[in-house]
Order: structure tokens, then C-alpha cells, then sequence
């Protein structure tokens, strides 16, 4: 079974590039997977560039800029889930110069989206970063410590980000800073930077419990000098481009937990098909078959909800923050519960590090925390109920 359900009709084009991802999912990602979780610091370059020449790296960028065309955040859904059932570290490390295009199709001039996204298509696509998340400021983002002082020509950035996804690999960041430290949210703004700009630096690569794939590391920005021209949007318009693009960033990781559950499901079920105890296959005991049928009904319901959030967004609903956090919510507590219960399915094997569940399992708690916690989704929740 690669999919439980198809409510929405494809085009023809959705339908190609879900089989490309399909099968690069299966040939390319799915045997590397434990060989990238095992180098724990080290980018799969090699799985980078093949995806690059086939077109998946920069599937979601405009046309206009030489992208696939696929802007749309129903069909980015799509192509996350297909990654990241063959792995969701290396999945969401393919898609994720999708998460620093947002903020430049969202705010970003003409000219800015040519220079800047450009250089992300084509078969040498450069990795990118977005530079929000800091030591003591992560939920909270209009907290940030980080400073854009105006001078002759431009800003000047100092301050340190932390948890920053490619960082060192990335050609490019956007980095957010308070232009008025004062005004918190109000004083955010967005910039593009270099990542060859004199005075950025970044640390040593994060050792993490799963999905390594994607390398994390502190980024410090010492008096980095930043053209006026390179500013995004306006003074202060940092903020709410940030939370636009958690609004989609929200939604495609909820797919991406959907992809990673459904491959736990899906091994699960057919381990339990074959493993035999007290003389019949464990899926005819009915704590079994109860447990991989609460396994389905959570993947239905978490695809339905992230597709549905997905079209909301592409249909220009003007509040989407309280479904994207709904989306996000159930589907990474999907993928956290599947995990678990493939583990518990194949109960030592699952333990073990000869079979990809205890992976899945590791890999999946990331999902309930990176774009805001499950708590912070809560609120969130809360504060757009219907």
C-alpha cells in the first residue's frame, strides 16, 4: 500500500513527479538511510546532487526563475510524504530550500527572488539556511537577540543563531534580527546573507538524535556587513514573513509525518504478517491487529487533515495559523505514536539496530518539536479556535 486514500484529484503533472519521488524514495534514499544515520555529521552530498539532476531539489521554485513550478503547497505535501517515507531526515534535507524561498517569494523584490533563488535550480543547486532560532530564543521568536545596526549603505548584523539547518553547507541564509530591539515582533527584519560574508561563522556540527541527515550547527554573525538592497521586505516586516512561512513550513513538516508513519505502519504490518507466534502470525492476535489499526486511522486522518490545511493555504484563506497547527499537531504525534508501536510490534527486533524502526522512532521526535512544539502548537490552537 503506498497511500490510504487519494480524496483530491491529481493532475497529470502531480501524478509524474509523486512516482518520481516514489521510486527515488525507494532506489536512492531508502538503502542510504542507515549509512547517513550512522555518520551522524556528515550532509549527503552525493543523494543531494542526484536529486538536484532529476529536479527534486528545486521542484516547489517558480518557473519564471527556472524551478519546477510547483508553488503550490497541496503538491509540496505530496512530494514530502513520498521523501520522507524513505527517510524523513534525508526528505526534509531535499525540500529544504523550500523553507528559504518562502520568505523571499513572500517579501522579497523582483530582483532579490532572481538573485537569490536562481542559484537553488538546476543539477549543481546550492543548499541554503534560514537563520532564526537562537540559544535562548526558539518558540519565542520575536525574542531574538540578534541586531541590525543601520549604517552608511546597509546594516550591520551581530548575534548568534543556534539549530541552524545546513548551516555551513548553505550557500546562502536568511537571517532575521531586530532593527529596534524595543518593539520585539515590530522590530524584526529579514536579511540575505552571504554565507562567505566576512564575519560569519559557524560552529561545530550538533550531535542529534535522529534525522542527521540534516546538519545542524550555531551560526555567529560578528559585525557582518549587510547591502541595504539585501534586506528583505521593509524594517519590521521580518516578523510576520516568518510566520507566514511557518504557516507553510508547518504544513509540508506535517506531510513529511505522515510520510515517516507511514513507513513505520507499513513495515510494521507486514513483520507481523510473517513473524509467528503460538503457532499463527502475530497480525491474527488481536493486540496486534488492534494496534496496527489505530496506526492507519491516525495516518488517514493526519493526511486528510495536512491536505486539507494545504488547500486551505492554496486557496488564499487570509488565518490558516490555527489548521496549519492542527496539521502539524496530529501528524507529528502520528508519526511519534507509529514509530512507537512499530517498536513495540516487532518488540526486540524493534530495539534493535539491525531494523529501521528504532530509527523511525528517533527520527520522528524531531517532527513534534522543530517549527514549534506541540505545546507551542497547542496554543496556538487555542488562540484561533474556530
Amino acid at each position: 500500500m503506498t497511500a490510504f486514500t487519494e480524496p483530491w484529484p491529481l493532475t497529470d503533472e502531480q501524478r509524474a513527479i509523486v512516482e518520481l519521488c516514489r521510486d527515488f524514495a525507494r532506489n536512492e534514499i531508502r538503502p542510504r538511510a542507515r549509512a547517513v544515520d550512522e555518520a551522524d555529521v556528515v550532509t549527503p552530498v552525493d543523494i543531494w546532487c542526484k536529486a538536484a539532476e532529476v529536479g527534486i531539489t528545486d521542484f516547489m521554485l517558480p518557473e519564471e526563475i527556472g524551478g519546477g513550478g510547483f508553488t503550490d503547497v497541496f503538491t509540496q505535501c505530496l512530494v514530502q510524504e513520498e521523501l520522507c517515507h524513505g527517510d524523513p531526515g534525508i526528505g526534509n534535507l531535499l525540500c529544504s530550500n523550500g523553507f528559504f524561498a518562502d520568505p523571499v517569494l513572500e517579501l522579497g523584490t523582483p530582483d532579490q527572488k532572481k538573485r537569490w533563488l536562481g542559484p537553488l535550480v538546476g543539477p549543481r543547486a546550492s543548499m541554503t539556511a534560514l537563520a532564526t532560532t537562537e540559544p535562548s530564543a526558539g518558540s519565542d521568536a520575536a525574542s531574538i537577540k540578534t541586531t541590525a545596526r543601520r549604517v552608511d549603505g546597509g546594516y550591520v548584523l551581530n548575534g548568534q543563531k543556534a539549530w541552524i539547518s545546513n548551516a555551513g553547507a548553505a550557500a546562502s541564509y536568511v537571517v532575521f534580527a531586530k532593527t529596534d530591539p524595543a518593539l520585539r515582533a515590530k522590530g524584526v527584519t529579514a536579511f540575505l546573507v552571504d554565507a562567505g560574508s566576512e564575519g560569519l561563522t559557524v560552529g561545530e556540527p550538533m550531535r542529534k538524535m535522529g534525522q542527521r541527515a540534516i546538519v545542524c550547527r550555531e551560526v555567529f554573525l560578528s559585525d557582518v556587513f549587510v547591502p541595504e538592497e539585501d534586506r528583505l521586505g521593509e524594517e519590521g516586516q521580518g516578523f510576520h514573513g516568518l510566520m507566514r512561512t511557518f504557516d507553510i513550513s508547518r504544513v509540508v513538516l506535517g506531510a513529511a509525518a505522515v510520510g515517516s508513519a507511514r513507513a513505520a505502519y507499513e513495515y510494521a504490518r507486514d513483520y507481523a504478517q510473517v513473524r509467528v507466534q503460538f503457532d499463527r502470525p502475530i497480525i491474527e492476535h488481536q493486540a496486534v491487529a488492534f494496534r496496527l489499526a489505530d496506526m492507519a486511522t491516525r495516518i488517514e486522518t493526519s493526511r486528510l487533515l495536512v491536505q486539507h490545511a494545504a488547500r486551505a493555504i492554496d486557496a488564499g484563506a487570509k488565518d490558516v495559523t490555527g489548521l496549519a497547527a492542527m496539521a502539524k499537531l496530529t501528524a507529528s504525534e502520528t508519526a511519534m505514536f507509529c514509530t512507537w508501536a512499530a517498536v513495540q510490534t516487532l518488540g526486540g527486533w524493534g530495539y534493535s539496530r539491525e531494523y529501521p524502526v528504532e530509527q523511525w522512532m528517533r527520527d520522528a521526535k524531531l517532527e513534534e518539536i522543530e517549527e514549534g512544539t506541540s505545546d507551542i502548537m497547542r496554543l496556538l490552537i487555542a488562540r484561533h479556535l474556530p
